[in-house]
């Protein structure tokens, strides 16, 4: 049997990074995401965290899309982007000090 991420059979890939302005916010929305797993054995899903190019904190979610026809490919990461928006509410209505200190520190 072929690995999971075989390009032979699972030959559409996508590759998304997602910026978060602090890396805990970026592992929040990594443990919330993480949960719901994928319905579907044609789609795999990886999620992590990374540093941006020149930075040390990993406040990119990377997310990695691999399936076996770019329909299951679309319909996957059209889900996922329904929970990240989800995600991105709930961060920015609870909290708000975190994103407000973020924006402070980038006027300065």
């Amino acid at each position: 049997m072929a690995a999971a991420t075989d390009g032979a059979e699972f030959p559409c890939s996508l590759t998304l990074d997602i910026p978060f302005p602090t890396a805990r916010l970026a592992s929040i929305a990594l443990q919330a995401l993480g949960v719901d797993k994928e319905l579907s054995p044609l789609v795999r899903r990886t999620l992590s965290t990374v540093a941006p190019e020149g930075f040390q904190d990993e406040s990119v979610l990377r997310t990695k899309y691999v399936a076996t026809t770019n329909r299951m490919l679309r319909v996957a990461v059209n889900s996922f982007m329904d929970s990240l928006a989800l995600v991105l509410e709930v961060q920015e209505q609870l909290d708000v000090d975190v994103l407000a200190a973020g924006n402070a520190k980038t006027a300065d």
